[in-house]
């Protein structure tokens, strides 16, 4: 071996960092490999949001949680299924209860985390909470990093701005607390220039902290530098071979080796074989999520499980979004009133207000049966007028190429409206009326759209009677296409509740661990709430380092 260290992390997403904080608080070396040349993984361009039953932020707030209620919650919603080994009872239960305690060891090793006021579990089911149980980072200041912040990896939103405040904004023409928020935050924007600060929020703010403490600890940590080749001596996994520029170097890890170098939403191959007919320009990841360390696994005898599984997101791509892997979420556009979804025959198929992943799923469901993908995102002129449509402020003002490439497509009647997207004028003016009944009536007969809290929440707080009901009826009508996007796949190498990565007959690959979306996900192949996969990416890392250090002290 060229270098040795005790433990050495593959990627460097949260998991990988909060291992490095763990490993150090111990004594122990840690070497963090990336293959990109920026820190940080999808998480760092994500919401970094992580699902966290009973933590010290809700007990803060004096909202009501407990390990019961969390561990009932996953047990009704993802339940036990065979093809979900990643998701068994003895996992869920581990997360229940290890969560909250990595996040009090985050807070213990300085990191600034808060929770979204506001933001219900996806489901209404036994032990759902309504307040819900999003941990966030504080704003950091990426400046803090000195010459590591041009290496970060930068965010979506580049506003010193908290999540909760930024999902105000698009009311800002209706609403009085929106404009409030602006102006707190063009104050911060304005106070950042004047002291030379670069606060950022979101996942770049919790991967710029996270990287900022392992840096400060004494973590090591080494860009453009891609791991080729687990080394396997005797069955134990005790280091990794990798390329480094030119150069071929083999590092050893005493304790043992930490995979979290994401899923496979950017390997078409892969997608192909496990996922068929998804594409993997319909990702929101980076172009690095490309399942390289879940085949090297797979190579040296590691169980897999759940390849099937993905965290959707409906997605549009306005003109030129495919080159520049920009697609456009569309979760919180189908939610709001006067709009539908609907198949390609013109039928809706799903609640438009349940969450991403959901919604998501039904459409591939749906398209076994009827071509459904592409969807279309039906409205009318109330909605363009009041709600952002595909990144886009409201208003009938849209960029010139939607309507000369047919992104936006648009019709005087529905029967117009239908001839221009090759849909049956006659059905989706029923689909229509009958929604437009339900609307009237003040209740979604069909998929009980409006009836649970999450979907509520996810509406427009400022429409009358219903949050999300509203009355397509009012000319000209418009329509967009939607594809199945995700954030991330939810299948990869299996691990036990020590995140040690297992064989297919159940045993252990010795000194091999695995967290994120390397793995088959805790969650099954449900999201059970915002932060499904980034929280338990950081408590299966912080959890990997534990037993490393507990078998190190042992040995």
């Amino acid at each position: 071996m060229d270098q040795t260290f005790d433990f050495v992390a593959v990627g460097s997403g949260g998991g990988s960092m909060c291992a490095a904080l763990a490993l150090r608080a111990a004594g122990r070396s840690v070497l963090i490999l990336e293959k990109s040349g920026l820190a940080g993984g999808t998480t760092a361009a994500s919401g970094g949001v992580m699902w966290i039953p009973n933590n010290r932020y809700m007990k803060d707030a004096g909202v009501v949680d407990s390990l019961e209620a969390a561990t009932a919650y996953l047990d009704a919603v993802v339940g036990e299924r065979d093809d979900w080994p990643g998701a068994s009872r003895a996992r869920r239960c581990t997360y229940a209860e290890q969560a909250p305690k990595m996040i009090d060891f985050l807070a213990d090793q300085g990191i600034r985390l808060r929770r979204i006021p506001s933001w219900p579990d996806y489901y209404d089911a036994p032990g759902a909470s309504v307040p819900g149980r999003a941990v966030v980072s504080e704003l950091f200041d990426i400046n803090r990093l000195g010459e590591w912040a041009a290496r970060l990896r930068p965010g979506f939103l580049p506003l010193p701005a908290n999540l909760d405040e930024a999902m105000q904004l698009p009311l800002l023409k209706r609403s009085w607390t929106a404009k409030k928020v602006l102006a707190h935050i063009i104050g911060r924007t304005v106070a950042d220039k004047l002291t030379g600060r670069q606060r950022r929020t979101a996942g770049q703010a919790l991967q710029g902290q996270l990287l900022y403490a392992s840096l400060k600890a004494g973590a090591e940590i080494r860009l453009d530098t891609a791991v080729r080749q687990l080394v396997v001596e005797e069955g134990r996994v005790t280091g990794v071979l990798v390329n480094q520029g030119q150069a071929e170097h083999r590092i050893a890890a005493r304790l043992g080796v930490l995979i979290d170098a994401g899923g496979f939403a950017r390997n078409q191959r892969l997608l192909d074989r496990y996922i068929p007919g998804t594409l993997a320009q319909w990702s929101s990841t980076i172009a690095e999520d490309t399942g390289d360390m879940i085949e090297e696994g797979l190579r040296i005898g590691a169980a897999v499980a759940q390849m099937s599984e993905r965290i959707g997101m409906q997605i549009a791509l306005p003109p030129g979004s495919a080159d520049k892997l920009l697609q456009a979420g569309m979760q919180n556009d189908i939610c709001k009133p006067h709009a539908i979804v609907v198949d390609q025959s013109g039928v809706r198929y799903a609640n438009e207000a349940s969450s991403h992943p959901e919604f998501s799923r039904r459409m591939l469901e749906h398209n076994r049966t009827a071509p459904a993908v592409p969807s279309w995102m039906v409205f009318d002129s109330q909605y363009l007028c009041t709600y952002m449509l595909a990144g886009t402020m409201p208003g009938t003002r849209k960029p010139p190429s939607w309507s000369q490439e047919k992104f936006l497509r648009q019709g005087d009647t529905l029967e117009k409206l239908a001839a221009q997207c090759g849909l049956e004028g006659a059905r989706l003016r029923a689909t229509i009326e009958r929604f437009n009944r339900f609307v009237g009536s003040g209740r979604d007969e069909d998929f009980q759209r409006g009836d649970h809290p999450y979907d509520r929440w996810v509406g427009d707080p400022l429409h009358k009677p219903s949050n999300t009901l509203g009355a397509i009826d009012r000319g000209p009508f418009y329509a967009v296409q939607l594809y199945p996007g995700d954030v991330g796949t939810y299948g990869g190498l299996l691990t036990d509740t020590h995140a040690r990565v297992l064989r297919p007959d159940g045993t252990v690959i010795a000194g091999l661990y695995a967290t994120g979306t390397s793995t088959a996900s805790v969650m099954g192949g449900v999201e059970v709430g915002p932060g499904g996969s980034i929280g338990p990416a950081l408590t299966w890392g912080y959890l990997a380092a534990r037993h490393a250090i507990a078998e190190g002290t042992q040995a």
